[in-house]
């Protein structure tokens, strides 16, 4: 009896430690950026709302001084990257004493002479 089983996603499972490919990553910029944009347009028409219908100039004023630097802040999270991986660095630690390796003398040698008697 064959039993057929359905596959629980239609993605892959990432099983390695590989890094996201660059067009999954650009996708990813790209809703943030589209996301943290279309959040200005609502804050201006609540800050229009708020100053013609209840006349809340002030509310009205600090909403849209919010929403200005929105593009700048859209650019800025869309253009950052991943995070970088981690890297272990070898430091110095005092605490930590590494044993000294034992040396041994080498015995008495031969030692070759050259002849003395080159031609320069």
């Amino acid at each position: 009896m064959r039993r057929h089983h359905s596959p629980v996603s239609a993605s892959p499972v990432l099983i390695t430690g590989a890094a996201v490919s660059p067009a999954a990553e650009f996708a990813a910029r790209r809703r943030r950026y589209s996301l943290i944009m279309s959040l200005r347009i609502p804050c201006l028409v609540l800050a229009g709302v708020l100053a013609l219908g209840f006349g809340w100039s002030i509310a009205a004023a600090v909403i849209v001084v919010l929403s200005v630097p929105l593009p700048w802040v859209a650019v800025l999270i869309a253009n950052d990257g991943p995070p970088r991986k981690a890297e272990k660095v070898a430091r110095y630690r005092p605490d930590r004493v590494v044993e000294a390796r034992e040396t041994r003398a080498l015995g008495t040698g031969v030692v070759i002479d050259v002849p003395t008697d080159r031609a320069a």
